[in-house]
């Protein structure tokens, strides 16, 4: 059976940035941000978005273009025979289920605060009561499992439509329409009075403030946070370079998308901290900044139940947009791995996302005293995939794509390399043989560095 291809260019980049798109955009990053002294933080953030995140970004569109798979069997295709880099399959597709275990919930607290913020819920509440909303329903179990199968319905929705028809079509009105709400959001926070001051902490860098955070602390936050926001190493990108034609070099395509996916983080920030300057609230108040600071500064606002409604419809297409794109991955696993139908695997995997999303809302709420190294059931599922699968999954891509007992440098430089465009540079060779891997193998050792740190 011949494979769908996306029926545009534009196609591709909406939804290759849409799967990198997502709550670590306009969730994690305005609090990292905010925490570790803004815009100083921002350019290095950049730096190592474009020598950590862009290279591997490239090697996996690579694999999934030459072997027109997706992770589950991406390898088999492309590996030396008698080499075993196929084993890698099962921890990239275990990772996608992983992220899905809990972006699930995330993704129905968007869902369900866009609602909430429509009915006007938030209005007349003083600080602490919008905090006791959210702790309401991060405690009630009937709630976030309605919300969470709404989302997976969503998605799975989306996909059984297909490539072109679903996926592509869906992920392309929602981009737009996202891209656009940004942009109005943006305008409507810098023209608060007293957002100046939110705009000079964001975009003019003191370094003095690099120093107070630590700077140690804040290099290996800004290589973090490049790192993860592109949702490299599980194979979630890999499956849309299977789905191009070869008239594209991969590097000018991976630019495009790191730019349309930095440009959400950062418009992100200018809807965030001119408003939270605005009223004088503290933008680095960590994962509670957008279900607790937010509501409370959209009730100062004029307006305020519109441009918090649109916010919140805006995170819930951010979450959407990773959640298709990895509902489609995982769909392909079981195409390609067993040859089932289109019908047959969303059927199968909704009801397997649905289960397995289960467990995350009960540590919040029947099982919240079970614990393992000191994280809540969501709290262990995010580090495994951060921590674990993201950073070994793209060390494998890496090597997979420089060794000669992988795919080899050659192989991967002809098809990076294939079609008109931006090329992938021969001088970076050595950098991507000997330096990377050592960097992505530090950030796999420092998340476990901090973790083991904070247990004493």
């Amino acid at each position: 059976m011949e494979r769908e291809k996306f029926s545009s260019r534009i196609g591709f980049i909406l939804i290759s940035a849409g799967c990198a798109i997502g709550l670590g955009n306009v969730w994690r990053f305005p609090y990292i941000t905010g925490k570790y002294g803004g815009a100083a933080f921002v350019l290095i953030y950049l730096f190592f978005l474009l020598v950590l995140g862009l290279p591997i970004m490239v090697m996996e569109f690579s694999v999934g273009r030459a072997s027109q798979k997706s992770i589950a069997t991406s390898f088999n295709v492309l590996e030396p025979k008698g080499t075993k880099w196929h084993i890698y399959r099962y921890f990239g597709m275990a990772g996608n289920y992983l992220l899905m275990m809990f972006y699930t919930t995330i993704g129905g607290w968007m869902l369900a605060y866009f609602v909430k913020m429509i009915k006007g819920d938030f209005a007349g509440l003083n600080p602490d009561g919008v905090g006791a909303e959210f702790a309401k329903l991060t405690t009630d179990m009937p709630t976030m499992i309605f919300w969470m199968a709404v989302i997976v319905v969503i998605g799975f929705l989306v996909c059984s439509m297909g490539l072109q028809s679903g996926v592509e079509r869906i992920n392309k009105i929602m981009m737009v329409v996202l891209l656009g709400l940004m942009v109005v959001l943006a305008i409507n926070s810098c023209l608060l009075p007293g957002a100046s001051e939110g705009l000079k902490f964001y975009l003019l860098p003191d370094f003095r403030k690099l120093i107070d955070a630590g700077i140690s602390e804040v290099v290996f936050a800004a290589m973090g946070q490049a790192f993860f926001t592109l949702s490299l190493g599980i194979g979630a990108l890999a499956i849309f370079g299977s789905y191009i034609g070869k008239e594209r070099k991969l590097t000018g395509e991976a630019i495009n998308i790191t730019i349309l996916d930095t440009s959400v983080a950062l418009i992100a920030g200018l809807i965030i901290f001119p408003a939270c300057f605005a009223f004088d609230i503290n933008p680095g108040e960590g994962p509670g900044l957008v279900f607790v600071t937010l509501p409370n500064v959209f009730n100062e606002m004029k307006g305020g139940r519109l441009w918090g409604s649109l916010f919140f419809l805006f995170m819930t297409f951010a979450a959407l947009s990773t959640i298709i794109a990895v509902f489609q991955n995982i769909i392909s696993f079981a195409q390609d791995l067993w040859n089932w139908s289109l019908k047959k695997a969303v059927l199968i995997n909704g009801v397997a996302i649905f289960v397995l999303s289960l467990p995350c809302i009960f540590g919040m709420t029947i099982w919240s005293d079970f614990t393992i190294l000191g994280k809540q059931i969501m709290d262990l599922e995010d580090f495994l995939v951060s921590n674990n699968m993201l950073p070994l999954g793209s060390l494998v891509y890496l090597l997979f794509c420089v060794n000669k007992y992988g795919w080899g440098w050659e192989n991967f430089l002809k098809e990076a390399n294939t079609g008109a465009g931006i090329s992938f540079p021969k001088k970076m060779r050595v950098y991507l043989t000997f330096v990377l891997p050592i960097v992505v193998f530090y950030i796999f050792i420092q998340g476990y560095w901090s973790l083991f740190a904070g247990l004493k």
